[in-house]
C-alpha cells in the first residue's frame, strides 16, 4: 500500500543566490520515503544566464511537484518567466513570456541505501539525479528556454512594421511621401497603374 504525504515547500531565492542555485533540489529525504510520496515546491529564481544573444529579464516563478517512483522520481511542473526579443516587423524591444511545462522521470545516480553508483548506461539521456541526491533542473530550464524563443516574435499581432522610405514605425502616424522619380526607360508603365 502506498502513502500519498504531500509537502508544501518554496525555494525562495536569498538575494546572493544565483538562478542556478535555486534550480537545486536535495531530494534524500523523498527518496526515502514510501512510493507514491508527493513534495510539492514553490519556485522563485533570479534570471539565468541563457547564453549569447538570449535574455531573460523576469524571474522563473512556479509550482514544482515531485512523486516518489519505484525507480527514482517523477518531475512535473509548469514554469513562467519571459524573455527579450526584438519584435521582427518595428525592431521595438519586446518582453516575450515564456511558459515552461516540464514533465520528466528523474533517475538517481547513486544508492540511497548502498551508496554504489547505478548503471546508466541503458538510459544515457535520462534526467539524473546528483551524486549527493539533489535534483538539479538548471540545464533542463536553460534548454527549455531556448526552445521557446521564438522565430519572428511579434510586438502586437498587427504589427504594420517600418516605413520602407522613412524607416519610421508605420503605428506612430502617417507617412506621406513625394512619389519616386520614375526611370524614364519605365514611363510607359506608369498609364498601367491608372
Amino acid at each position: 500500500m502506498t502513502r500519498e504525504a504531500s509537502t508544501n515547500t518554496t525555494n525562495r531565492t536569498p538575494g546572493n543566490q544565483s538562478g542556478a542555485d535555486a534550480l537545486l533540489f536535495n531530494v534524500a529525504g523523498l527518496l526515502g520515503e514510501p512510493l507514491g510520496s508527493i513534495r510539492d515546491i514553490r519556485v522563485e529564481a533570479p534570471p539565468l544566464s541563457l547564453g549569447e544573444g538570449l535574455v531573460q529579464i523576469r524571474d522563473l516563478v512556479g509550482d514544482l511537484r515531485l512523486t516518489r517512483t519505484n525507480r527514482g522520481l517523477m518531475v512535473r511542473g509548469r514554469l513562467r518567466t519571459a524573455i527579450a526579443q526584438t519584435c521582427s516587423r518595428c525592431l521595438r524591444e519586446v518582453e516575450w513570456p515564456v511558459e515552461l511545462d516540464i514533465d520528466e522521470e528523474a533517475l538517481p545516480t547513486i544508492d540511497l541505501v548502498s551508496g554504489a553508483a547505478v548503471n546508466s548506461d541503458d538510459e544515457p539521456d535520462a534526467l539524473r539525479l546528483t551524486n549527493h541526491h539533489e535534483l538539479d533542473l538548471e540545464d533542463d530550464v536553460r534548454d527549455l528556454i531556448n526552445l521557446a524563443e521564438p522565430i519572428a516574435p511579434l510586438c502586437r499581432e498587427d504589427c504594420p512594421g517600418l516605413c520602407i522610405v522613412c524607416g519610421l514605425e508605420l503605428a506612430s502616424g502617417p507617412h506621406d511621401h513625394p512619389d519616386e522619380e520614375i526611370d524614364p526607360r519605365l514611363e510607359g508603365l506608369r498609364g498601367l497603374l491608372q
